[in-house]
Parts: C-alpha cells; structure tokens; sequence
C-alpha cells in the first residue's frame, strides 16, 4: 500500500495542528488514466467512510477508498525540496503493475 516518508508525516501533521484537528484523516486518492498512462493522485484532510481501508503510517491516519487502492499499491508520498526553498509534496509510484 502507500508509504508516507517522514518529512511528508511532518508536515502533514504539523498542518492538522494548525488547523486544530484532534485526528487528523487524510484522504489520498488516485486514478488510473488509460489515455495518458498516467496515475493522478491527490489528498486532503476528510471524514471516514464506510468502506475506506486506514492505514497508520509514520503517524498518520491515511484513508484508502476501494476505488483507489489498486492505484496506490506501492506508491510513496514524500514532501521534498523541488527548487531552492521551493517544498511540495509528491507521489512516486514504481512500475504498474498489470491485472
């Protein structure tokens, strides 16, 4: 499944603090474009639902829709240095895997 790294963890958490949330949940999500090739990810601060699988990692409640969870199989969230003093958080994700 998904692996937060720590700095991603950090910073993710230290958002949650700010905006004064006792638990924080991120929502990640991806999805498989046929035309490009391409996996779209995004993620957000959400509620739990009912199918959603949570996965606790570096500290953080991720939630997984069954929808996304094929997707999300061996992707990393990092949140890196993209240009000098410029952060942003990134998904990587190896090779897909076929069905």
């Amino acid at each position: 499944m998904i692996t937060v790294t720590p700095a991603a963890a950090r910073q993710i958490l230290l958002a949650a603090e700010e905006a004064g949330m006792e638990e924080p949940l991120l929502r990640v999500a991806a999805q498989y474009d046929d035309a490009t090739d391409d996996i779209e990810f995004g993620m957000g601060f959400d509620d739990r639902r009912e199918q959603d699988e949570e996965i606790e990692c570096e500290g953080v409640i991720v939630l997984v829709s069954p929808t996304s969870r094929p997707q999300l199989e061996g992707a990393v969230l990092d949140y890196v240095e993209v240009e000098p003093a410029e952060f942003r958080f990134v998904f990587s994700r190896g090779p897909r895997q076929e069905d």
